[in-house]
């Protein structure tokens, strides 16, 4: 099994980014659950903005959709900015809206037969918020969702401590984490073996 971890941070790489650090331990559960993965920060890619496939000269997207393809499992992880996914988050889930035209032989979107999880990190609270803005986004573009789809951190309200800045993940996240993965890798096989019938 593959996944494909896309990290919405604003910030390109080598930049510390807390949604990398969270997506991280995300990919590390699925790993010891026997998951090749690989991780994504998608600010160092030119994503052009618009709804289609390949959106023309310079575009990165067609080569993140090609690993999108390959990958079993799929998680976004984002930052939260007023109360929202990140601005580059909303344009992953907009260059997916592509898929919507994208059908096998029987019919069925590329995406089905996939699961999708999230990771949300953020300095206010709307964990909950954002994570039900990409469940809703990734459901209606054809991917499945496991229970506990999740994994979160939140700070302290009008305080600036960074979830990569914590001395030690808290148990409660840390139990959340495996909890995703745990789930993410039992649906993906179940799919694997057992496809969505045609439409």
């Amino acid at each position: 099994m593959r996944a494909l971890s896309l990290v919405c941070s604003l910030n390109p790489s080598p930049t510390p980014s807390s949604s990398q650090h969270l997506a991280e331990q995300v990919m590390g559960e699925l790993r010891d659950l026997g998951v090749e993965g690989e991780i994504v920060r998608v600010a160092d890619h030119d994503i052009k903005p618009g709804v289609e496939i390949d959106m023309g000269e310079g575009d990165a997207w067609p080569r993140l959709r090609e690993k999108m393809l390959a990958a079993d499992i799929l998680l976004v992880a984002t930052p939260i900015w007023l109360g929202h996914p990140s601005s580059i988050c909303q344009r992953v889930l907009e260059r997916l809206d592509a898929e919507l035209s994208e059908t096998d032989g029987q019919g069925r979107l590329l995406t089905y037969g996939k699961v999708a999880a999230a990771a949300v990190v953020g300095n206010e609270d709307g964990a909950h918020k954002v994570s039900a803005d990409l469940f809703q986004g990734l459901n209606d573009l054809g991917f499945s969702l496991a229970p506990g789809a999740v994994t979160y951190w939140v700070g302290e309200a009008q305080q600036g401590t960074d979830y990569q800045d914590l001395d030690r993940t808290p148990e409660a996240v840390a139990s959340t984490t495996r909890t995703l993965a745990v789930n993410a890798v039992h649906l993906a096989k179940q799919l694997s073996s057992h496809p969505y019938p045609a439409g």
